[in-house]
């Protein structure tokens, strides 16, 4: 299987998370790589997107949204308004990488 590895660096508690995505689970537009817990403060945040984003996308309020689901720290909110999908920007140099990665395995042996 496919993996990527993901690391963020917890900067409540001073060590690295390392996340590992399996590539055939994002398949779908609303998938993202979010953060398992804030940055900051280090409260969890990833069982709660799916539905911040299911709701905003149906028209919400995303500050009501937010409310409702008991994200009230600003760190927190920040973490939901300011992340991004990145991940479909990266796939195609990993994939280019691992190809190329392979080719010099080959020309070793």
């Amino acid at each position: 299987m496919r993996c990527i590895v993901s690391r963020h660096l917890c900067l409540r508690s001073c060590h690295t998370v390392i996340v590992f995505i399996s590539l055939k689970s994002l398949t779908k537009a609303e998938d993202m790589l979010i953060p398992v817990r804030c940055f900051t403060c280090g409260g969890l945040i990833a069982d709660k997107h799916a539905e911040y984003s299911n709701r905003v996308r149906t028209g919400e309020d995303p500050a009501k949204v937010m409310d409702s689901l008991g994200v009230k720290r600003y760190c927190c909110r920040r973490m939901f308004i300011s992340n991004v999908d990145t991940i479909y920007q990266i796939i195609p140099y990993y994939e280019a990488l691992r190809k190329r990665m392979f080719e010099i395995q080959s020309d070793i042996e």
